[in-house]
């Protein structure tokens, strides 16, 4: 067993008051006044990640602090070490425990494929990540040669059945001459070696995987035929010592359906946003002050709740803070970005008073230019720009819907669609083509469900979403009255 600590929680603030009195003016410039350990080490102990004991010591004695009071300590076994591949897993990861306890007991159980649905950023490859740890004793420990991994988050990466299945055998150890590269044999192969063998699979980004249904009406078929058959092949097997845990931004619709007849094996798990307490947990981990007399609790609550709890977002705030040139004064952090939140803020208090409509300017897609890049540039727009190439009436459809403040009923939202297809297009917009537009949204988690205080079934957007969806509408307004349309 190998010893590391990391700072308790009740200690947060003595340390930070320690950098201070030290004469470093951040935590940046205190990391970097280290040789050794490392400025990444540094930091990680300054944001309660879990430092060395040798390291830990020398940081603490250097702030003139007794590492023996502030520390906490967390024994790891030396054989539970982390994926050099694992990119979203962190020491930062909060709550969730009962959700991983619940998902990690049914992959140990039955459960052969676990399908992990949500919002881009949302946490569903970090919660892959948690779990596969969570089940390292299931293949040993043995990273190298019992998981199996493939992330599509990137448009260059193949995404060709044969060419994976192909690579992760070679990776077990099989030897496959030119003559045996077919997709059918590959296909056998390897789902054989699943059935026999207890390994683990990791695939990031399924949705790039998917193409437009044969009947040309929606989005959700695999483009590849044989992922499905690979999967369904799995499920349907009498036996299957391994286990597969996937991610992805869109529902495979068909393939949800078949698998959905094994029920034993199959599981779905759509994934929100931190609740309130998640939330303080983060803000707490990362080094910020949110103990109950804080001033600066109730400026990072309301950050929380603007953006609902979104993971992404509210570590590149949190990185923000922390960063130059605020250095972990929230309250500056605060002056610099409170108009656009309390604009959002307004808009939902108005709605909640009755004007549930209103064609907002809101900007937490581009609350700062770090969030702008590392949010909107890197992942909203290119999930937009996917719903707009895909499906073009489900783009206009979450334009449209983006006058709603608050949850509306179903039909609220077609009638904005086909309001709008009858001052653009001229025409009337089927019930078929609106359903089909509203079917394709919910399928990849831009329209969320919920139920009113009338015991109604609504219809709303995140507050993320909508954000996007409104820049989006008035581009698109822009874009027909330049065609000469009326909008």
């Amino acid at each position: 067993m190998s010893r590391s600590l990391k700072v308790s929680p009740q200690y947060i603030a003595q340390v930070k008051q320690a950098v201070k009195r030290n004469g470093f003016p951040s935590q940046t410039a205190f990391a970097k006044s280290f040789g050794s350990p490392s400025e990444s080490t540094v930091k990680k102990f300054l944001r309660r990640g879990n430092v060395d004991f040798s390291y830990f010591e020398e940081i603490a004695d250097k702030l003139g602090l007794d590492w023996q009071e502030i520390s906490q300590i967390n024994e790891t076994n030396q054989q539970t070490t982390i994926p050099d591949n694992f990119f979203a897993y962190d020491s930062s990861w909060v709550g969730r425990e009962r959700l991983i306890t619940q998902l990690s007991q049914n992959l140990r159980n039955s459960c052969r494929l676990l399908l992990i649905l949500g919002l881009t950023g949302i946490g569903k490859t970090a919660l892959a990540e948690r779990l596969a740890v969570k089940l390292t004793d299931l293949i040993q420990s043995d990273w190298d040669n019992k998981l199996l991994r493939a992330n599509f988050d990137y448009e260059e990466k193949s995404t060709d059945f044969a060419s994976i299945a192909a690579g992760w055998l070679e990776s077990l150890g099989e030897n496959i001459p030119p003559t045996e590269k077919k997709p059918e044999l590959l296909l056998n192969q390897l789902v054989r070696r699943l059935q026999e063998d207890r390994l683990l699979v990791l695939i990031d980004s399924m949705e790039r995987l998917l193409t437009e249904n044969e009947d040309g009406g929606s989005w959700g078929d695999f483009s590849n035929r044989y992922w499905e058959e690979f999967f369904l092949r799995l499920l349907s097997a009498e036996s299957c010592q391994s286990r597969l845990i996937l991610t992805s931004q869109d529902l495979p619709v068909n393939f949800h359906s078949k698998a959905s007849r094994y029920s034993n094996f199959y599981q779905r798990h759509i994934l929100y946003g931190l609740d309130e307490s998640e939330q303080e947990a983060l803000f707490e981990i990362e080094g910020l002050d949110i103990s109950q007399k804080s001033e600066d609790k109730p400026i990072l609550l309301r950050l929380g709740k603007a953006y609902q709890g979104h993971p992404l977002v509210l570590r590149v705030i949190i990185g923000e803070i922390n960063g130059d040139p605020f250095n972990g004064n929230v309250q500056a952090y605060w002056n610099d970005v409170n108009k656009k939140i309390e604009e959002v803020e307004k808009d939902l208090a108005e709605a909640e008073a009755g004007k549930t409509e209103g064609y907002d300017e809101w900007e937490l897609h581009k609350l700062t230019r770090k969030v702008r890049n590392e949010v909107n540039r890197k992942r909203l727009k290119a999930t937009y720009k996917r719903l707009e190439t895909q499906v073009p009436d489900a783009y206009i459809l979450i334009c449209a819907a983006s006058v709603y403040r608050i949850p509306v009923q179903e039909e609220g939202w077609l009638m904005q669609l086909a309001e709008l297809v009858r001052r653009v297009e001229k025409q009337v917009c089927s019930q078929e083509r609106q359903k089909q537009a509203l079917e394709e949204l919910l399928n990849r988690f831009l329209a969320e469900e919920s139920v009113n205080h009338n015991n109604k079934r609504v219809l709303g957007q995140h507050n993320l979403v909508r954000s996007v969806a409104l820049e989006s509408y008035r581009n698109l307004v822009q874009k027909f009255q330049g065609g000469g349309e009326e909008a």
